[in-house]
């Protein structure tokens, strides 16, 4: 039987009541009911009762489910349908369909946010999303490969993207599985290749995984969980009558912390966004995932390796990968095989990738393929080859099109096909096609176009053209079609935000009541711990002074490591012990500069870098004087600079790191002033540090206020998180806030060191007292003079012609964000302590150094009494579905159940249940009345009142869903990683590090931190690889002579030689 449109679906407008849709399905006696953010299931007699009020809006193919997204405090739901298809072929007994239209319903009657919908309508419209469909029975799942098929029949969440549409539902006790599709997104080809009388199923099927996905400039790289940005698993597979066989690969972005930012044609230069140490946690996760998941590896790393030209950045990139995978002990036995794809292969001659196969051989056999005959299993598939290039997409598909392609005599060998020669041209042929119409898709989900695959050079061209176009102006708005889509609204939601810190990822789609109750008692699950945070703020008058040779003896650590120290020694009275606490060392340091450059006009249209990389050498050397740091990351615009540096036993805790800046200059529209902005996380407690340079001038008070509220309302980080959004926001840099007091004046009370005169006139504590900047943050007391203005190396203030007033410019304040539980823990709750607030005598510019050193705290989440917590939490919250089911006791048969339910007796009923919470369902079923509020809390406490007295009779309520504890599972396991694997990992001999590297890498910790790498030109055409020669006879191992083939085992010997079947 064809598939056809089997949904329909109707709405009853009827105001002032509720907006209703109704969705009936063919061969379903059942329908569903959505109405007020609730859903039911109705009988056929319910829905034969109501049918009649409602009107026809549409007929579908499918229903994908109900997005869930955020309209300023309240979500909007939408349901959405699948209104155009087409079939790409039969797997099995299932038959595949691309989506290409889908129509979004809104289940309020109101059409909102129309734009970011249409952008995700366009994103399922794309022709990249794919369901299976059967008329009998279970529908193949199409994000499993045939090796997990065996092992398993639950969906891979990676690759099941519009599993977060399935929870609006599933909360109401809707059978998914009978009412919603489940997507793929990817690509999949299907052909039916002949083999005499019997008709041969192939397919190429590349899943792309949700689990970092987006689109190409806005996503590289890993993220902390160790996935990385256009991850692929990809599965070339044969099903001829009862045997099946199929041979996996997989793909994705170089697993380190790297992007290229830029949105002007040619300036995608590719820029390392985190410091080495920072890096090695995220790339030890993606290693030990990819074992885990898909058995023993090898890397093929086509990344180009001259550190000359156009390909420079790309080389620095290979080299960190190289580097880290040398500096990953547990996984050096994972060969990393280095294959400079443009030079080896030049012109598309891709002879060469013989080359590849020559090194990787043994490897490459040694995995084997997959191959079952009915139920049983002959042999499976015990590793994975990884490959990788820039964007994973035109290199990638020519090697993976040629491993492809040199495996399938295997599958053909085992299906009996290699005796004809006539037959294995078919296939090849057909396979070949195939992969190159799988590079396109691919490439049209990642980059927006077809892959470059040298056809034809006018095509490669106008693709090359198109991508340019799609990077500038189309890139941003699909990566938020992606996010609303997999993240609905958690997107842009404070509150959201909150449970990413405090909360495991499989919890971040519960009921919203659940989140906010879990961050609201986040207290009984977390503990506070010290730390320490220096933050540094120096005006460098735009040069790199640590150089100066008339200061050679002053270092920077007499501002950064021994300010304190130094303070304390030019006291009158030295109170100091020496294991006094106040002078441990820091855990953190921010340090942020202002005019890193000269403030000139070229600097200010593009400004250089080179200073930024200098000063970043300098202050992790001066630094790690006492103990080691780590670069995390730093940020520059124009000459403002901001460097953040951990401990390095911090690293595997920090987490969500992103920057931002902020033009202010000439009304926004240039840099040379402005604020650069890091965020981070650390254990359960964000924080986010701003360096900034305001206006300058005496009387520009109103303009530097100005500026203060321009960076905070712009700074912009992932996923909606603002500036204020944080735990603890620290500010640093040259305010240029003056003194309104006479220059003589103030140099006298300097004199006199009556500094608390002077303040009186400071106009930074004069705006802040009146609430036009800094408003709630803290600054310590200033007992430092003015830190501008100086002549350069020296003592005197300003001696030029301006001579300007002395003043503190340079500043340093901090909040803390009080959350709402901590009203009740006023006791405990500190904003932060301030161990020190000082200026260094650096004399190398008109400007003092200043510092701060705050100790802050931070929490710790356990997760035992986390666990606990949530347990409490659900429980009290009641059933998802808020569902009470009203049954009259003292009734003999149904009839006269349903004639109690009169206008007097509903009126009733209703009232003293509205004072439990708001209803908003009621349905009738069978002799008892069903009964939906709001909040599932209000469920449960009418629930909880057993019995009612009404009209006389005896009402009973109690709960539709009693075991919602159990069923919040099911939920749950929708965000969890249940990925199996496709084998065990038992060790194979003779698996050792291949890789062409002559020695270890030696890589500087701020390798790659700085842009230096001209644009990426659009990947050079590759033509598809040539039909392979067959197989080679085995080659000699590389340490043991080789056995003979022989018959493949159905399990690999654990030690000891490989041993090979022929093919049956």
């Amino acid at each position: 039987m064809a598939m056809g449109k089997g949904f329909r679906v109707f709405e009853k407008i009827n105001p002032p009541n509720p907006y209703s849709v109704l969705v009936e399905q063919r061969g379903k006696d059942d329908t569903l009911l959505l109405e007020s953010q609730a859903v039911a299931v109705l009988s056929q007699q319910e829905t034969e009762s109501v049918k009649r009020q409602y009107t026809k809006v549409l007929d579908a193919y499918g229903c994908l489910g109900v997005l869930q997204i955020n309209a300023g405090d309240r979500q909007v739901l939408y349901l959405v349908m699948v209104t155009g298809c087409v079939s790409i072929g039969k797997l099995c007994d299932s038959e595949v369909f691309r989506v290409t239209a889908t129509t979004f319903v809104s289940l309020s009657g109101q059409q909102q946010d129309e734009e970011r919908i249409t952008e995700v309508r366009k994103l399922l419209n794309s022709g990249t999303f794919y369901f299976s469909w059967s008329s009998s029975g279970e529908p193949i799942d199409l994000t499993l490969c045939a090796q997990r098929k065996k092992n398993a029949n639950q969906t891979d969440n990676r690759f099941f993207w519009n599993r977060m549409l399935h929870v609006h539902m599933m909360r109401f006790g809707v059978n998914c599985s009978q009412w919603l599709l489940k997507a793929m997104a990817g690509s999949i080809e299907i052909r039916t290749v002949y083999v005499g009388h019997r008709k041969a199923a192939v397919a190429i099927i590349s899943r792309l995984s949700c689990e970092r996905a987006g689109t190409r400039f806005n996503v590289r790289g890993t993220n902390d969980d160790g996935f990385v940005a256009n991850f692929v698993e990809t599965e070339q597979v044969i099903h001829l009558d009862q045997e099946v066989t199929s041979f996996l690969q997989t793909r994705g972005s170089v697993p380190l912390f790297w992007e290229q930012p830029g949105v002007q044609v040619g300036s995608h230069k590719v820029k390392m966004s985190r410091g080495f140490d920072v890096s090695c946690p995220a790339f030890e996760r993606h290693m030990q995932n990819m074992k885990e998941r898909y058995g023993h590896q090898v890397i093929v790393n086509l990344l180009g390796t001259s550190m000359v030209g156009s390909k420079e950045g790309e080389a620095t990139l290979s080299q960190l990968f190289q580097a880290h995978h040398r500096a990953c002990g547990e996984h050096r036995e994972v060969p990393h095989l280095i294959f400079d794809y443009h030079q080896e292969c030049k012109g598309g001659n891709t002879k060469n990738l013989s080359r590849l196969m020559n090194k990787m051989r043994w490897h490459f056999d040694a995995f084997g393929i997959f191959c079952a005959r009915a139920d049983q299993v002959h042999s499976i598939q015990r590793g994975t080859v990884r490959t990788n290039c820039l964007d994973c997409l035109d290199r990638t598909n020519c090697v993976q099109t040629f491993l492809g392609l040199e495996n399938l005599t295997k599958q053909l060998g085992f299906l009996n096909l290699m005796e004809k020669q006539q037959i294995v041209s078919r296939f090849e042929e057909v396979f070949r096609q195939m992969w190159i119409n799988n590079g396109n898709e691919v490439s049209k989900i990642y980059a927006g176009t077809g892959a470059i695959q040298g056809g034809s050079k006018l095509m490669d061209g106008a693709r090359s053209a198109a991508r340019t176009i799609q990077n500038n102006l189309l890139d941003n708005s699909k990566q938020e079609a992606i996010d609303i889509l997999l993240v609905g609204s958690n997107l842009n939601s404070e509150l959201a935000d909150r449970a990413r810190i405090l909360l495991p990822q499989v919890l971040l789609h519960a009921p919203t009541p659940v989140l906010r109750e879990m961050c609201k008692r986040y207290y009984e699950y977390s503990s506070p711990t010290s730390l320490r945070i220096s933050v540094g703020t120096y005006n460098v008058n735009g040069g790199k002074h640590f150089r100066s040779v008339a200061y050679k003896d002053v270092s920077l650590a007499d501002w950064l490591l021994d300010a304190q120290k130094i303070a304390r020694s030019n006291s009158m009275v030295d109170l100091s012990h020496p294991d006094d606490i106040s002078l441990k060392s820091s855990d953190i340091f921010a340090i942020g500069f202002e005019e890193i450059v000269d403030l000139n006009a070229s600097n200010i249209m593009a400004a250089s870098t080179e200073n930024a990389k200098l000063w970043a050498e300098e202050l992790l050397k001066v630094l790690s004087r006492d103990h080691k740091y780590a670069l995390v990351t730093y940020v520059q615009l124009v000459g403002v600079c901001l460097y953040l540096f951990v401990r390095p036993e911090l690293a595997p805790y920090l987490r969500d790191v992103a920057v931002d800046s902020v033009k202010t200059g000439l009304g926004g529209a240039t840099g040379n002033k402005g604020g650069v902005a890091i965020r981070f996380v650390l254990f359960n407690t964000s924080m986010c540090f701003v360096c900034a340079h305001f206006a300058a001038g005496q009387s520009q008070v109103n303009e530097r206020n100005a500026d203060y509220a321009e960076i905070t309302r712009k700074i912009a980080f992932p996923m909606g998180r603002s500036l204020n959004s944080h735990d603890y926001v620290f500010w640093c840099g040259d305010f240029n806030y003056r003194i309104d007091m006479d220059k003589d004046e103030i140099k006298e009370l300097v004199k006199k060191g009556d500094l608390q005169q002077i303040l009186l006139c400071d106009q930074l504590k004069k705006a802040q007292a009146e609430g036009n900047c800094f408003k709630n943050y803290i600054e310590g007391d200033v007992e430092f003079p003015p830190t501008y203005k100086y002549d350069v190396f020296s003592d005197d203030f300003d001696t030029s012609e301006k001579a300007r007033a002395p003043a503190w410019t340079d500043r340093i304040l901090w909040k803390r964000r009080k959350q709402i539980a901590d009203d009740a823990l006023v006791k405990d709750w500190n904003p932060g302590v301030l161990a020190h607030y000082g200026r260094a005598e650096l004399k190398q510019s008109d400007h003092r150094p200043v510092i701060a050193i705050i100790d802050v705290e931070v929490l710790k989440v356990d997760e035992s009494r986390r666990h606990q917590v949530l347990l409490n939490v659900l429980q009290q919250q009641g059933p998802p579905d808020a569902t009470v089911v009203v049954r009259v006791e003292d009734v003999k048969d149904e009839n006269e159940a349903v004639s109690l339910f009169t206008d007097e007796f509903m009126m009733e009923l209703l009232q003293e249940l509205s004072q439990v919470g708001e209803v908003i369902l009621v349905r009738f079923v069978e002799e008892t009345m069903w009964v939906t509020f709001r909040e599932g809390e209000c469920a449960l406490a009418a629930a909880n009142r057993g019995r009612l007295s009404l009209c006389g009779h005896r009402v009973q309520l109690n709960l539709k869903t009693p075991d919602w504890l159990q069923l919040s599972q099911f939920e749950t396991a929708l965000c969890s990683n249940n990925t199996q694997p496709l084998c065990d990992m038992e060790p194979i001999s003779g698996l050792t590090d291949i890789t062409d590297l002559s020695q270890d890498l030696e890589v500087s910790e701020l390798a790659g931190l700085v842009d230096t790498s001209p644009t990426e030109p659009e990947e050079p055409r590759c033509a598809p690889p040539n039909r392979p020669m067959a197989p080679p006879s085995r080659p000699p191992l590389p340490k043991s002579p080789q056995p003979s083939p022989q018959m493949i085992r159905k399990t690999m010997p654990k030690v000891g030689r490989l041993i090979f079947d022929k093919m049956d």
